[in-house]
This record gives structure tokens, sequence and C-alpha cells, in this order.
């Protein structure tokens, strides 16, 4: 195994079409939902950026950033979004690398705080985040968890 490399999209913007691809795979969200935010991202339109860990060519995990990630809270903005590990890379701090670098990164831009929604209790909060508030999903019936990090 090569050294994991941690990349923003902007130094790999070559990749944009496959990186689309793989978040689609692992989401099921449109390929061109992808692309429409990553394109915004690498070409200067926002700065809620694409963050990607790399074992030599291979993306094995990565998140976005975005102005909402699909729940009722709309006043909640940005929020971190498909959080995703391959699960043979899983348990090696991957995920915890990639939040550090999207709240730097975040932070570097003058924006805080930022959200995350998810259904896991205990991984996000052991990154610095904390429990905000529950949101509805679009199109679910149940709340979900909002985490917040400062």
């Amino acid at each position: 195994m090569s050294e994991l490399q941690y990349v923003t999209l902007r130094e790999i913007p070559e990749k944009m079409d496959m990186v689309a691809q793989w978040f689609h795979e692992k989401w099921g969200v449109p390929k061109e939902a992808y692309l429409e935010c990553i394109e915004a991202y690498v070409g200067g339109e926002t700065e809620f950026g694409w963050y990607l860990c790399l074992d030599g060519e291979k993306i094995v995990g990565g998140m976005g950033v975005i102005e909402n990630d699909f729940h009722d809270r709309k006043d909640l903005s940005p929020n971190v979004c498909a959080v995703y590990v391959e699960e043979s890379y899983r348990c090696r701090g991957i995920c915890g690398k990639l939040l550090d670098l999207v709240v730097e990164d975040m932070r570097a831009h003058g924006i805080s705080p930022i959200y995350l929604v998810t259904d896991h209790v205990g991984l996000y909060e052991r990154y610095g985040w904390e429990f905000f508030c529950e949101a509805q999903g679009d199109g679910e019936d149940h709340k979900t968890r909002l985490l917040i990090h400062r």
C-alpha cells in the first residue's frame, strides 16, 4: 500500500469527472449534480470544497461541502456532505483527517461554523463536532441529528 494522500479537488482538477462518478456510485445522487458543485468549486465560484483521500490513483475516501444537505434547516449552512470511506480503508483515521482538512479549509476562508447531518452517534464527536438540533430530511419520515463544528 502506498502512502495515503489528502487533497482538495482544486489540486487535481483533471479528476473532476472521475470524482463525480465515484460520489455518484457511493450515494446514488446523479453524477451531474456532483459535477455542478465540483465545477463551481474548481472554477472559484464558491469556497465550498471537495476533499479526497487517495491511495495512489485510487479514491479511498471523500466528502464535500455544500449549501444544504437535503434537510429543512436551510438557515444552517454550509453542510459537510457525501462522507464516505471505502470499507477496506475504514478504522484508519481517514474520515477524521478529511474532516480536519474541511474544518481548516473552511476556517481559512472565513467560514464557520459548519454543519453535518448524520445518524451516526459518536463518530463525528471524536473530531470536535457537537449535537446542535434535529432536522427533517427532504422526503424522510423521521428527524435526524444535525451536528455543528464551531
